[in-house]
Formats: C-alpha cells, sequence, structure tokens
C-alpha cells in the first residue's frame, strides 16, 4: 500500500477528495481526508490494484520500445506500422515479440489483418535453391542418380529436368533396398522420389516374372480415390515406354468392379484405397506373398484411426524386409516406403510389429513444418457474415492483375460439406463460375470434377479437406480458407496447394479469421513466423515403442 501524509494545519475540516489517481484507468478513486489533531497524521491509501497498474504501465512501455522493423524487405506487414518486422530482424532467445494478432479476440479487431511475405522467389526443395545449391553442382539430371535412360528421356518430355532435393536424398537409398521414412514438404516432388526407382528396378529384373504369374509386385496405398487417380497417372507416364502396367482399385465401387479390375490381368503397379485393398485380400483377388515394394503415401492419414486397422490388416498380408540384404535374390522380402509431411504419434508402435525401427532409413527435409518461404501468406480478422463479400472482392481482384487468359486457378477451403454447398449458392447468385467438390459426393463424381479442375475448364473449386492431401495442384495461384483449419496439419497441407515444384510462381494464401478458437492457431503460426522457428506440435519422425511392462515385472 502506498500512503501519502498530510499536514494537520492544512486541514479546517473533514471533507472527501475525488480525484483521478491513475490517467489510464476510466474509474475515480475516492479518498477521504479527516481533520487530526497535531499528533496524528491523516494516511490516504492507495490500493494494491492501481499500484500493480502503474508497473504493468512502466514495463509496457519499455517493451514497446523495441524496432523490429529496419531498411529492407518486410518480413511481417501489418496494419498497425509499428508492428511490422523487417526480414533482418532476428528475435533474441527470451525475447517475446509483439503479435498483430494479439488483440484479435477483441471485436473490435474485425478489419484487421498482418501478411507474412514470401521472401524467396524459388522454393527451397527445388535443387540449387538455398541449401541445394552445392546439391546442384554435383547432381545436374536424373543421370546422375543411375536412372535408365528410358526414364530420364520421359521426364525430359515431360519438362521434368532437375530433381528436387528430396528427390536427390530418397532415390539412391530406395535402389539399394533401404526402408524409408520420407518427410518432406508439400509439393516437393514425393510421388516420383518413389516412383521413379520403383518403375527403374522392375524394368532391370523383368526376369523374376514367370509366365502365366498371378503375383503383384509394386502396391501404393493411398487415402482418397482422387490421389489414386493422380499417382496411377504419373505411373502410367513412366511406365508407358516400358511396357509396365498401371491400374487402380478405389472406394466408393462394390466388390464386382474390384474383381473385374484384377480378371484383366495383374498389373506391375496397383495404387489403391486402403477399404478397398482390403476387400480384394479378403476375397483373394490377388496374392502379396511375391510383393517387392509397399508404399504407404499420404502417412499422417493413412495411420490415423480411421484408416489404422484396414493398414495393419495390409501389412499382416506382407512379408516386409528387416533390412536390405532381405530385398535381394529369389526369396526377396518387400521394401517399406512410407511417404508423408507429418507422422502420428502411432506410427512406431504399427511399423515395429513388421519391420525393424533401427534399420529404417529417415530422409527429413530441412524447412519440414516451417512456413513456405516462397508463398506469401495473409491473415484477415472478419465477420462470418462478411467472408463471402470480401472472398468475391479477391476473386475478382486476381482476374484484373492476371486477367482472363488462365492460370488464376482458385481453390477455397471450407471446414463441411454443408458449407460448400452454400457458398456455391452464393457465388452463384453473384455470378461467379465454380465447382465444388467434398466429401459426401459419390466418388465417381468427385474425380471427374477435380480432372475437369486440373485441365483448367473450372478455375474456382470449393472444396472440404479432401482436396488438401497430395493432389497436385500445380495450376492454382490462391488458396483460400473460408473456413481458417482447425490445425497447423491442416493449415499446412492446404497452403501446400500453391508453390508446388513446377506450378505458378507468385502463389499466395488468404486465410479468414472469424472465432477466437481460430485466433489461438493464429497466433502460433505468426509466433513461428516471427521466429523462424517450425509450427509447434508436429511429429515428423517414428519412435521405438515403449516396452510393455506386465503386472509381475511392476511389483518387482
Amino acid at each position: 500500500m502506498w500512503s501519502l501524509k498530510v499536514g494537520s494545519s492544512a486541514l479546517a475540516s473533514s471533507r472527501i477528495y475525488r480525484t483521478k489517481i491513475n490517467r489510464f484507468s476510466t474509474d475515480l478513486v475516492y479518498f477521504s481526508v479527516c481533520t487530526a489533531s497535531p499528533e496524528e497524521i491523516p494516511v490516504i491509501r492507495v490500493p494494491c490494484s492501481i499500484q500493480n497498474r502503474f508497473e504493468n504501465v512502466k514495463q509496457t512501455r519499455g517493451r514497446n520500445n523495441i524496432n523490429t522493423s529496419k531498411a529492407g524487405k518486410l518480413l511481417i506487414q501489418s496494419r498497425n506500422a509499428s508492428l511490422n518486422q523487417s526480414v533482418g530482424y532476428t528475435h533474441a532467445k527470451f525475447d517475446e515479440p509483439t503479435l498483430c494478432s494479439k488483440g484479435w479476440k477483441h471485436k473490435k479487431s474485425f478489419g484487421d489483418y498482418f501478411t507474412v511475405n514470401n521472401i524467396k522467389s524459388v522454393a527451397p526443395f527445388v535443387s540449387g535453391s538455398g541449401q541445394g545449391e552445392d546439391i546442384k553442382k554435383t547432381v545436374k539430371t536424373f543421370h546422375k542418380l543411375h536412372i535408365s535412360s528410358e526414364l530420364v528421356e520421359t521426364l525430359e518430355r515431360l519438362n521434368i529436368t532437375h530433381p528436387t532435393t528430396v528427390q536427390l536424398q530418397t532415390i539412391p537409398k530406395v535402389m539399394r533396398g533401404h526402408n524409408i521414412l520420407c518427410a518432406g514438404e508439400t509439393g516437393s516432388g514425393k510421388t516420383l522420389s518413389y516412383l521413379l526407382p520403383i518403375v527403374h528396378k522392375l524394368h532391370l529384373d523383368e526376369e523374376i516374372y514367370e509366365e502365366g504369374s498371378h503375383k503383384i509386385h509394386t502396391v501404393v496405398v493411398v487415402p482418397s480415390r482422387e490421389l489414386a487417380e493422380q499417382v496411377a497417372s504419373v505411373s502410367r507416364s513412366l511406365c508407358a515406354p516400358l511396357g509396365k502396367v498401371t491400374r487402380t482399385v478405389g472406394g466408393g465401387q462394390g466388390v464386382g468392379h474390384i474383381k473385374g479390375v484384377f480378371k484383366q490381368g495383374i498389373p506391375d503397379i496397383l495404387v489403391a484405397t486402403p477399404g478397398a485393398l482390403v476387400k480384394a485380400l479378403r476375397r483373394r483377388c490377388l496374392d502379396l506373398s511375391h510383393l517387392r515394394f509397399l508404399v504407404v503415401d499420404e502417412a499422417d492419414t493413412m495411420f490415423d484411426p480411421s484408416f489404422a486397422d484396414m493398414l495393419e490388416d495390409i501389412l499382416r498380408h506382407t512379408e516386409i524386409a528387416r533390412n536390405p540384404g532381405e530385398t535381394q535374390g529369389p526369396a526377396r522380402k518387400a521394401q517399406l516406403l512410407v511417404v508423408g509431411a507429418t507422422f502420428p504419434g502411432g506410427v512406431g508402435d504399427v511399423l515395429s510389429r513388421v519391420t525393424d525401427l533401427g534399420n529404417m532409413v529417415v530422409i527429413k527435409s530441412k524447412m519440414l513444418h516451417f512456413l513456405m518461404p516462397h508463398v506469401k501468406q495473409t491473415f484477415l480478422k472478419v465477420r462470418g457474415q462478411d467472408k463471402v463479400l470480401e472472398l468475391n472482392h479477391y476473386l475478382k481482384r486476381l482476374q484484373q492483375e492476371h486477367g482472363a487468359s488462365g492460370g488464376n486457378a482458385v481453390l477455397v477451403f471450407c471446414n463441411k460439406a454443408s458449407t460448400v454447398n452454400w457458398l456455391g449458392y452464393s457465388l452463384e447468385e453473384m455470378g461467379v463460375p465454380h465447382a465444388r467438390l467434398q466429401g459426401e459426393m459419390p466418388a465417381v463424381v468427385r474425380a471427374g470434377i477435380f480432372h475437369r479442375f486440373q485441365k483448367g475448364t473450372t478455375e474456382v473449386l470449393l472444396c472440404t479437406d479432401v482436396a488438401s492431401r497430395g493432389l497436385d495442384t500445380s495450376r492454382v495461384r490462391l488458396v483460400v480458407n473460408y473456413d481458417f483449419p482447425e490445425s497447423h496439419t491442416d493449415y499446412i497441407h492446404r497452403a501446400g496447394r500453391v508453390g508446388r515444384a513446377g506450378g505458378c510462381e507468385g502463389g499466395q494464401v488468404l486465410s479468414f479469421v472469424t472465432h477466437p478458437w481460430e485466433v489461438d492457431l493464429v497466433q502460433k503460426i505468426e509466433m513461428a513466423a516471427r521466429r523462424r522457428t517450425s509450427l509447434p506440435g508436429m511429429e515428423s519422425e517414428i519412435r521405438e515403442p515403449k516396452p510393455v511392462i506386465n503386472e509381475t515385472q511392476e511389483l518387482r
């Protein structure tokens, strides 16, 4: 408590005084001064809460004097210029950055925004950019990776001449027979990193095939039919000059269709969704006893509880090699290639039952789980009822900036299928042509819609997260999070639809932020951007499962 002594000679009688003790507060503090004898000294007492306010104001003033904006390009650009941060500024270890989104839970923050600018023009996973410069000097083409000339010529016809950093690291390991766990950014070329060595090795080892054999040698498991068709399309392009056959089986089709696929003959490469593959195994449409390669793509989804049981069933039908030596010779076992951007905690528990985790080669991108430095990302605090108007405004501005010549593809993500449908009706009234893609549609319809979007028939696609995993969206220039994603993992996958290898340059992500629980995720993203760290709470490693301790051991 503070005390103020007042001489009694100055006081003629008892009075009540009113004053404002704290100029930063709108509350009035009342105190009384009573007449006292000369021996007594009246005391004015100030509450501790007001004293603490003074101290907090002093500390806040000191922190705000830190200037994070210097000459040069801005990393963080805000509506409030004092919160901007330059590319050249680095926060100290224990320095607490002041966030643009700090007050976004208050209703007065609507209309505020900040942007994480792109500080690079080329994606970091393209060889020759950033950390890949030294690699490019030693490995300039796929010839140096000992890929067959037929495959290299096929890649050149597809305008693919230089391998990405992930491909440089992964292809040699697969060629040597290692089990692989590859964690790479979205759009970094992970599909080619496993398909190229697989097709190459199948071509070299044609003598293992026997006349009339009904054994399959390569299975790629993916979470959705759209992704299955996309991977199969890439595989067919690679296999065509070599006479290899690729087929798909996906969800949403009956057992009769699955049986019909295998009646046409056993393909060299089968791309399948988990449910369809389990159906085929249970009805003995195919045999995995001679399997050479098992690929689990988009592992963060495949090891999710919704797919985990089916994946374990598939692994039980497969004999996985525990070391590279077991992938050689007549009695060879299958190589396991697990590919994804993040890995749930249960991955180690599942894989430890079929292979030796200690012998799995882990390939991890340097910029994994970081915000993409070559993509501009804007966060806008907006009321829910204003999101449609803001979306329409950005779509028109994009068309004005780039014209109607194409290359203006836009993905608009919603969290629910019902929101996709409602938003579609709203855009129709505004005269905005678009297509809709959501999980409640039949699988055949979904595949046709996305195929037309990839071909450029439609420029705006409203979708749920069914389009956020692994799909090739190299045409996309703008991603809009109409509904903010529910996790950092979903944000990374959605944002990864732009800035892909071989895609449009100058990609952007626009996120509408409406609810208080969305602000928490935004603040963590902004903190990671300012500190240049990875997003929190995301795993990229597999761990040995903890040993099971029975009751007898516990008693000991």
